[in-house]
C-alpha cells in the first residue's frame, strides 16, 4: 500500500491523520510539487495529493481515504456521525471555505480584493458558525471527536497562519481552543514528520 503525500498539503494532512488513526500500514512516499513522480501521474493523472495506491485500486480523493481508512478500523468512533451534517460541514469547507482562504493567503493573486472583506466573509461563512457549534459542544458534531473535525482542521490551520496576529483578535474562542486541542495532538505530531523527498 503506498501513499503520495506532501507534507503542508491540508488534504493530504487530513487522509494521513485518517490512516494514522486507523493503523494502516503503508508506504509513504514524498513528493515535489514541482517534480511530481511518474508513477504517481500513472497512478492518477489529475497529479495532486494525497493518492493512496492498493493494487490495482486508486484512491485521489482525500474525503475517500477519510473514508476508506475509518470503514477499516475506528476504535474511537469517528464514523458515527450524521452523515448528512457531515457532508453539509465538509462541502462548505472544500468549497466556498477553501475559495476564501485562497484569496486570502494569496492577496497577491487577487489585487482586486480587499482582505478585510475576504476574512470577514470567511468568518461569517465558516468561523462563526463553528465558533456557535463548538461553544456547545467540544467538537463540531457533539462531545467526540469526529472525522468531520479532522477533515476540517488542516484548513483552519492554514487560515490561522496568514496572519496569526489578526487571527488570535478574532472573536472565536471556541475555534481557538478545538485548532489548539489538534495542533497539540500527538496524531496531528506524528504525521508531520518530514520525509525525505521520494523519486521513481
Amino acid at each position: 500500500m503506498i501513499l503520495y503525500s506532501y507534507r503542508r498539503c491540508p488534504y493530504a494532512m487530513r487522509a494521513r491523520m485518517a490512516l494514522k488513526y486507523a493503523s494502516i500500514k503503508l508506504e509513504h512516499r514524498e513528493i515535489e510539487l514541482r517534480n511530481k513522480p511518474q508513477s504517481m501521474l500513472l497512478a492518477s493523472p489529475k497529479g495532486t495529493v494525497p493518492v493512496l495506491c492498493m493494487g490495482d485500486t486508486v484512491l485521489d480523493q482525500s474525503v475517500d481515504i477519510m473514508r476508506w481508512a475509518i470503514d477499516q478500523s475506528d476504535p474511537a468512533g469517528w464514523g458515527d456521525v450524521d452523515d448528512t451534517l457531515a457532508q453539509t460541514w465538509v462541502e462548505k469547507n472544500d468549497g466556498p471555505f477553501k475559495v476564501l482562504l485562497d484569496q486570502y493567503k494569496y492577496p497577491n493573486r487577487f489585487p482586486e480584493l480587499n482582505q478585510e472583506v475576504v476574512l470577514e466573509e470567511a468568518l461569517q461563512l465558516m468561523l462563526l458558525p463553528m465558533e456557535q457549534s463548538l461553544q456547545a459542544t467540544q467538537y463540531l458534531l457533539g462531545a467526540q471527536m469526529s472525522w468531520v473535525d479532522i477533515a476540517i482542521f488542516p484548513f483552519i490551520r492554514q487560515f490561522s497562519m496568514v496572519d496569526p496576529r489578526r487571527f488570535e483578535s478574532l472573536p472565536i474562542n471556541a475555534v481557538k481552543q478545538w485548532l489548539s486541542l489538534h495542533l497539540e495532538s500527538e496524531l496531528f505530531n506524528s504525521v508531520m514528520q518530514k520525509h525525505p523527498v521520494w523519486r521513481d
